[in-house]
């Protein structure tokens, strides 16, 4: 069943992030709507695992937008969505200038964060310099130019994942820049703003959508949650996994039979009765992922559920406990 697809195309994983795969309920479908029509960034909830990362890729692809994304983690400081400076950087140049090098252009050292591409790309490129500095001072590349070529260059799609992971004041940061759409760079003095567009817009929604997810690892402040659309993904039940694991199966095999979409169903089933035991005994709950990583591996090593290879497959992929101290929970 593999010949449909290449090599490299079979082995892309459930999570590759590429946008190619997404089923979006008519309820998600609607808040994405609800966030270009007031233009609001979109705050997705929900538990690991259940699709919040692949949302923003896939409205990206399906609408021809460019995208860019960016991982938020526990060091993350709040310009870094904005832009980054290499003040490291520009302290051994200065000190190489003082000894006879050429002078420092300060913009050189201005990295362009996932916002600012978003929202103004052609200053991006320029590091915020003045028109017809850029090429000359050497221009920036767009972080995403391998699958942003083709694309509008009047909308874009930003996902900023596990915001709670962050300080109180990164979000409270990205207020003023999320509702203006502008900025100032403080080390360079360039104002960033919304660009004109290129072409044809619709005036009634938003040119740009962010997609914020949260684990609810921390509470987030209340002045950020009222910027925000917020919608929770809920938990997959077995026809929307069946679903899910269709599109899948057609993208690994070319097409999904009834056989297929029987195991997948089957072990839909058995997902459930594995979350119930994994939450009986204090254990974390499989994901999604990991769902299709099971169907997966049934698929092409042949294993029945039920079988002995099943029951060992099911805590590789599944289970995952914890080994802690000597003793495995």
């Amino acid at each position: 069943m593999a010949g449909h697809q290449s090599p490299e195309e079979w082995f892309r994983s459930p999570d590759r992030g590429d946008g190619e795969i997404y089923v979006m309920s008519p309820r998600i479908e609607e808040a994405v709507m609800v966030a270009l029509a007031t233009g609001r960034p979109l705050l997705l909830r929900g538990r690991p695992g259940s699709g919040k990362s692949s949302l923003a890729p896939f409205i990206a692809r399906q609408r021809g937008w460019r995208y860019y994304d960016h991982v938020i983690t526990y060091a993350t400081r709040s310009t870094e969505l904005l832009w980054r400076y290499d003040s490291v950087r520009r302290l051994a140049d200065a000190q190489a200038y003082r000894r006879g090098a050429v002078g420092l252009d300060d913009a050189s050292y201005v990295e362009p964060g996932v916002l600012w591409w978003a929202l103004a790309p052609q200053s991006a490129r320029r590091r915020g310099r003045a028109v017809g500095q850029g090429a000359a001072a050497g221009e920036c590349l767009d972080p995403s130019a391998d699958i942003n070529t083709g694309r509008s260059p009047d909308h874009a799609v930003v996902l900023i994942d596990e915001i709670d992971k962050a300080d109180p004041d990164v979000p409270n940061s990205l207020l003023v820049p999320l509702g203006s759409h502008r900025f100032t760079v403080v080390e360079t003095g360039a104002e960033v703003g919304l660009e004109p567009p290129t072409g044809d817009i619709d005036p009634r929604f938003a040119r740009h959508l962010v997609v914020i997810t949260t684990n609810d690892e921390r509470e987030l402040p209340q002045a950020f949650l009222r910027r925000c659309v917020v919608e929770t993904l809920p938990d997959h039940d077995v026809p929307s996994l069946v679903r899910i694991a269709e599109e899948h199966m057609k993208t690994w095999h070319g097409s999904a039979g009834d056989a297929e979409l029987r195991l997948a169903e089957a072990l839909a089933v058995e997902l459930g009765k594995v979350r119930e035991q994994a939450m009986t005994i204090g254990l974390r709950e499989p994901s999604t992922a990991e769902f299709l990583d099971a169907l997966r591996a049934c698929l092409t090593l042949g294993i029945t559920l039920g079988s002995e290879r099943w029951e060992w497959l099911k805590n590789c992929v599944l289970i995952k406990r914890q080994q802690i101290a000597g003793h495995e929970w």
